[in-house]
């Protein structure tokens, strides 16, 4: 085997060990209306290895774009705005949940409908491409 074919091997290792630390549950989205152009998405990620990780963005075929957003009151005003990825702390769940951390689908092609699912996909900095479905609640 030689050097080249040994780093290889473990580089894909490493990432495959990544990828099992990062674990996505309960992914939904809210329904809604005829044309509503936005929706929101949440999950929980837990992060159960040794090394911290990033959540960079999130991908789905339901919008024309997906945005990372985090949201706050400032007095009466609710803030929202984009954030360039979220971190999962080593040994740590992050929860995307309304009034907080989630997920904008931007330019839905269709309304999201109760009861239906769709897939997508996580970009971690470095478990790398994570697959979910999404239910619509």
């Amino acid at each position: 085997m030689t050097l080249k074919s040994i780093g290889a091997l473990l580089l894909a290792l490493s990432t495959t060990a990544a990828w099992a630390d990062i674990r996505v549950e309960q992914p939904y989205a809210r329904a809604t209306v005829p044309g509503q152009m936005a929706g929101g998405g949440y999950l929980q990620v837990q992060n159960t290895g040794k090394a911290p990780d990033r959540l960079l963005s999130v991908s789905a075929g339901v919008a024309a774009s997906v945005e990372l957003h985090t949201m706050s009151m400032d007095g009466d005003v609710m803030r929202m705005r984009e954030v360039d990825g979220i971190d999962v702390p080593a040994g740590q769940k992050v929860e995307l949940k309304p009034g907080g951390l989630h997920i904008m689908f931007m330019g839905l092609k269709a309304p999201l409908k109760a009861g239906d699912a769709f897939p997508a996909t996580l970009k971690f900095q470095k478990a790398g491409d994570v697959k979910v479905t999404v239910t619509v609640r």
